[in-house]
């Protein structure tokens, strides 16, 4: 990994534990349901900031290799890049 995003995505997990852990202090507190829901979201939005990161890293140094490679890795780049975004077929 590209030690600058290799940092923050490790942070990122760190933050994500955190929350992660408050949400599941919230539930049992029975906390106000609407407060639960935007922790949660919150969560949703760290993950996604995550991925990005991971996405980032993974076109940064594999897929740029397998393209430079040509032939079938190029083909499966296609693919993993595919399936990272949810266009793979089923």
């Amino acid at each position: 990994m590209i030690e600058d995003i290799k940092k923050r995505a490790l942070h990122r997990t760190s933050i994500l534990e955190g929350q992660l852990r408050g949400v599941a202090k919230m539930i049992e507190n029975e906390d106000y349901c609407m407060d639960i829901i935007t922790q949660s979201r919150a969560i949703q939005r760290s993950l996604e900031s995550l991925n990005k990161l991971l996405l980032e890293n993974h076109l940064r140094t594999h897929v740029a290799h397998m393209f430079d490679e040509g032939g079938e890795q190029r083909d499966r780049a296609i693919e993993e890049l595919l399936k990272a975004f949810d266009f793979q077929a089923k």
